[in-house]
């Protein structure tokens, strides 16, 4: 292998840690987030749960504030989630659930449901999950009460998430294969994207 070869593998290993450490901090701050108060978690306590030093997360994330917005970001989660047309949204809507769920090792959406914050904290992933997922999903949806059949997707898909972590990993559901849940679960969701 020439010099140059050897590089750019080093700059592509280089790569992949790095994105690797940043979703294990993306991932143990939302745990932590989620579970205690703002005022409660340290971003050493984040770092030891991410197997990182506390200096890596300020280098990548900046600040303990800036960290919280990013976990209370929901938007990458609903691009990936919304990019299906609406006549095959449904289908679509629970295959990326579950694959999120594996590439995360956790529900993109459940953090809104269980966040121990204070009632601030609560308000403002409250506020951030119905802008950036249930109001987009509306605008999204054509026909009579899209913003109600938007709100009842959301919690379909909140339910889904729900359901897989409860029965874990001894659940049907662990069995399952995506398609198969996609089988099952999706009809329901396409009648509310219908509006039929």
């Amino acid at each position: 292998m020439s010099s140059t070869d050897g590089s750019v593998a080093a700059t592509a290993d280089a790569q992949a840690g790095a994105e690797t450490g940043r979703e294990a901090i993306v991932r143990a701050a939302r745990r932590a987030f989620t579970l205690r108060p703002y005022a409660e978690v340290t971003m050493r306590g984040i770092a030891a749960a991410a197997g990182v030093s506390p200096s890596l997360i300020v280098k990548r994330f900046g600040s303990k504030e800036a960290l919280f917005n990013t976990v209370v970001d929901f938007r990458s989660a609903a691009d990936e989630l919304f990019a299906a047309p609406p006549s095959a949204l449904g289908r679509h809507l629970v295959l990326t659930m579950v694959e999120l769920r594996e590439r995360f090792r956790g529900d993109p959406l459940l953090r809104v449901v269980f966040s121990l914050g204070i009632e601030d904290e609560r308000t403002l992933l409250r506020a951030r999950f119905r802008e950036q997922v249930t109001d987009r999903l509306a605008a999204a949806l054509t026909g009579p009460d899209a913003q109600l059949r938007a709100e009842l997707i959301a919690g379909q898909l909140l339910g889904l998430g729900a359901t897989l972590s409860l029965h874990r990993p001894d659940g049907a559901g662990s069995h399952a294969t995506a398609e198969r849940l996609a089988d099952l679960y999706a009809p329901g969701l396409q009648r509310l994207i219908d509006g039929a």
